[in-house]
């Protein structure tokens, strides 16, 4: 890049951002910086250090922490397997273990380089200071999986929390993992995270996770820092296991949620990640095996849980995408309302049939108070080349037209589509189908595009906007949004109708789409039923189309408009009211709810 452009890049940023930015391009050369620049444009709207200092614990909620009086607390052993950590660092870790607010703790270190005297000499002081911080010595190096299991072989703890040995632990980080384990009775629990540098000790890039999320964890360790797992289960897990080795956290984690009964997340930051040139927290190219055994841990959940699937690495280091194969050849109906719009529903038409692999698809249009005669003739057209033209007479109402459409369609699964999409991907249907008939999955939904090539829909966020919105409206289509989310499969609560494709079955099983919601959030309602009824919604970006949205409908340009817009969005007010109050579990409660790109939320 030219000095003047990155100099105009530059200026663009806030001067918060730009202080930072010069540093880390002293730091890591222009190719580091730029890589960073590109993980981190999203979420910075609200920069990261204000937000952090006014969201940590405040010294006197430490202090009333510390007041608790705890019945019958559990122990919890943090199991730090230790090799040649510098001195600053290993105080910092261990300094981090003493100022918690939660006393109820161990400390299980194993000392894989005995050699090294200054770490000797550490561990031996805290060792006499706190007799809650043990540590063993071991002959030799066994490296990080076999390392790890001698730590996990001295608990004596109820749990075992999982910390590297140059990381650092909030100070409310173990009175919160408690909380969740009295109060909940998780056997799993995971937190938020950051990332710390190692010279000034300055956090940054915040990790704010889901609740737990399947298809997220089959993209990438999302989990990650801080876990804590119950005893009972690490040993019936079986521990980490060395031939995945870079990844023996990844393949521990999903060896773990598989036999958890309750799995329990902290929307928190209370882990902070060191970073350093060596580590793969800051220089993902520094360990490539380390993602060829991501792979391999995906692969083994996949087979452990009797799932056929195939295991991609994406571009993006440390992230993967799996590929469901279609069981079978079963028929899928594709429902596309339609009124007028000739010229975009042949577009619409014409990509499926000259673009779409799969071939056992029928297609119905649903015909709604169309006046233009050419959209008739092409009616007639259609029908001679075996399309099924139906027809609703009565005022337009989306979700009574595909459950009328619903119940006339052949087909083992319903796929909905807007009759102003275009189809990109050749194996569009495969991708859908793949998803939906995996038992657990009960709605597919795709990445859409608006015509200039931005994102128009890529998933849906419950409480965006009041009720629910687009994730990453408008990102650009070369971008991959707030820790790759925008091109990376995961669960959500919900997805659009625009291409939504879900087994009949469920569709039969929730009473179609509520037809007291004519026009707007009836997709949000019908996927919010559906995870209600315990299935998941599953976005899966590889599918893509182009939607120009709302083409047929139209604006809310009329007060009977308005009246019907505001009297849905009441509906969802009231059916809802509880799952608005909680927050999306597929999002975090400290992102934003007034945009879409994942940036942080204002205190």
């Amino acid at each position: 890049m030219a000095e003047n452009t990155l100099l105009r890049l530059l200026k663009k940023l806030k001067p918060y951002t730009v202080k930072k930015g010069l540093r880390y391009l002293k730091h890591y050369g222009l190719k580091g910086f730029l890589a960073r620049l590109a993980e981190r444009m999203e979420p910075e709207e609200v920069p990261y250090g204000p937000w952090y200092e006014a969201h940590r614990a405040s010294e006197e909620t430490l202090s009333r922490q510390r007041k608790r009086k705890w019945e019958q607390p559990a122990t919890i052993s943090i199991a730090v397997p230790a090799y040649r950590t510098p001195e600053k660092f290993l105080r910092e870790m261990l300094d981090s273990l003493l100022a918690q607010s939660y006393p109820y703790w161990e400390l299980c270190l194993v000392n894989a380089s005995p050699e090294d005297a200054s770490m000797a000499g550490i561990l031996e002081e805290y060792a006499n200071r706190d007799d809650r911080i043990r540590y063993e010595n071991l002959p030799e190096n066994l490296g990080i999986a076999e390392n790890t299991n001698a730590a996990f072989a001295m608990a004596r703890g109820d749990y075992i929390g999982l910390l590297d040995h140059d990381d650092l632990l909030a100070p409310d980080a173990l009175y919160e993992i408690a909380c969740r384990i009295l109060e909940e009775r998780a056997d799993v629990i995971y937190t938020d995270e950051d990332k710390v540098t190692a010279e000034g000790g300055e956090h940054y890039q915040p990790h704010l996770k889901p609740d737990f999320n399947l298809d997220l964890l089959r993209s990438n360790n999302y989990i990650c820092h801080f876990l804590v797992v119950k005893r009972d289960l690490v040993r019936k897990a079986g521990g980490f296991r060395r031939e995945f080795d870079g990844a023996q956290d990844y393949d521990f984690v999903f060896r773990c949620v598989e036999q958890a009964e309750k799995i329990s997340h902290v929307p928190r930051i209370l882990y902070h990640w060191r970073t350093h040139r060596a580590s793969t927290a800051d220089n993902p190219a520094s360990k490539l095996y380390a993602y060829e055994a991501g792979k391999r841990a995906i692969e083994g959940n996949l087979a452990r849980t009797g799932t056929a699937g195939t295991v991609v690495q994406t571009k993006d280091f440390g992230f993967y995408h799996v590929n469901y194969p279609v069981q079978g050849e079963p028929l899928v109906s594709i429902l596309i309302p339609n009124k007028d719009q000739k010229e975009a529903l042949e577009n619409c038409i014409r990509s499926i049939v000259e673009k779409s692999t799969y071939k056992n698809y029928e297609i119905l249009v649903i015909e709604n108070n169309s006046e233009c005669q050419e959209t008739f003739a092409y009616y007639r057209r259609l029908e001679k080349e075996g399309v099924r033209i139906l027809r609703w007479d009565n005022p337009f109402n989306y979700s009574a037209i595909n459950n009328f459409a619903a119940r006339q369609a052949r087909g083992e699964y319903l796929l909905l589509l807007n009759n102003d999409t275009r189809v990109i991907t050749p194996d569009w249907i495969q991708g859908l189908l793949g998803n939906c008939q995996r038992p657990e999955v009960g709605i597919t939904g795709a990445k859409l595009y608006y015509p200039d090539n931005t994102v128009q829909h890529a998933g849906i966020i419950i409480g965006i906007g009041g009720i629910a919105g687009h994730a990453f409206l408008n990102l650009p289509r070369n971008r991959s949004g707030y820790l790759h989310k925008a091109s990376i499969q995961m669960d959500y609560s919900a997805v659009t109708a625009a291409c939504m494709m879900v087994k009949r079955k469920v569709y039969e099983e929730l009473g179609g789409f509520e037809e007291k919601l004519a026009v707007a959030f009836n997709d949000v309602d019908f996927c919010l039923r559906a995870g209600q009824a315990g299935y998941l919604v599953v976005y899966n970006p590889e599918v893509e189309l182009y939607h120009d949205e709302s083409k047929s409908r139209g604006a809310e340009d009329s007060p009977k408009k308005v009246r019907r817009f505001q009297e849905e969005i009441e509906f969802m007010r009231t059916r809802w009211i509880d799952f608005l109050k909680k927050g999306d579990p597929c999002y975090n409660k400290n992102l934003t709810l007034s945009k879409w790109n994942y940036s942080l939320r204002a205190k």
